[in-house]
């Protein structure tokens, strides 16, 4: 049994995919875990599975409180640890975004991410430890055509979260990224609906590409090469939650690792001629 004080843990995003694969992991390696999702049928979910369970809705800032209250009334003060994860990706070319979208988008994984944060960042300060990861993207890294409001709400989670770390530098909180590259989730499931919602296809530009992303998103199973399975996430949250010295940044798949690489040494245009062969004009 794990000591209480540096085991509890929040995650966010538990209804599938990388949230709910380490809540798991997690519980079954003796963590505390409070794993929350914003529909009430997946928090019932993820207590059926003996999590304990709380609604969180990331778009609303009533409902980051009420949770990081009670998540510090529930653990006594004593939370160690914040995975946050929840999220979406809004899919759809820069031009066509209405500013809805991009509001949208930045509510959910900047937004909402910062202000569960930070209101758990004073216990951590009063225990002297704490662990902060954040689940950021290979588009945190580098741009993809169609994916223009995701990559600029990783862009500034990555801006933001460096700079939370040189602030907490002396007080025992660490903060790390993850940054995945394709990984088995309900993600394009979640993006799709999204393009619908918030994208007028029959009047733009690029609604020929859109047919070829369309087609992508509505596909079963793995839409990219070296693509993961969820778990695949989970050794890179421990070792960032139990090192003595964790890692700045975790970097995961084949595609982050290469693409990574690549935008350090490649000029800017011929780096933008492998992105642009890497998306597929939004196929991939």
């Amino acid at each position: 049994m794990r000591d209480p004080a540096v085991s509890s843990i929040l995650i966010t995003g538990c209804s599938s995919g990388i949230g709910y694969a380490a809540a798991l992991g997690l519980h079954a390696r003796g963590y505390r875990v409070f794993a929350s999702a914003r529909r009430p049928e997946d928090v019932a979910r993820l207590a059926e599975a003996g999590l304990e369970a709380l609604r969180l809705d990331l778009d609303e800032p009533a409902s980051v409180a009420e949770a990081a209250e009670g998540v510090l009334e529930r653990s006594r003060g004593r939370v160690y640890a914040l995975f946050n994860n929840g999220g979406y990706g809004q899919p759809g070319a820069v031009e066509d975004l209405p500013r809805e979208a991009l509001r949208a988008q930045f509510e959910t994984i900047l937004f909402g991410w910062h202000d569960l944060t930070r209101r758990l960042i004073p216990a951590m300060r009063l225990q002297g430890r704490g662990r902060i990861v954040q689940n950021s993207s290979v588009l945190g890294l580098v741009p993809m055509a169609y994916r223009g409001a995701y990559v600029a709400a990783k862009y500034a989670l990555e801006g933001l979260t460096d700079t939370l770390r040189l602030e907490l530098r002396g007080t025992g909180v660490h903060v790390s990224l993850i940054e995945p590259g394709p990984i088995e989730s309900r993600f394009r499931e979640n993006a799709y609906r999204k393009f619908l919602e918030h994208v007028d296809r029959s009047g733009s530009a690029h609604r020929e590409r859109y047919a070829a992303m369309e087609a992508r998103l509505r596909k079963p199973g793995p839409a990219a090469p070296f693509t993961l399975p969820a778990q695949a996430v989970l050794p890179k949250l421990i070792h960032a939650l139990e090192s003595p010295r964790p890692r700045i940044r975790y970097r995961l798949t084949v595609p982050t690792h290469v693409l990574a690489l690549l935008a350090r040494g490649l000029p800017d245009r011929l780096l933008d001629r492998v992105l642009t062969a890497a998306s597929g004009g939004g196929r991939r």
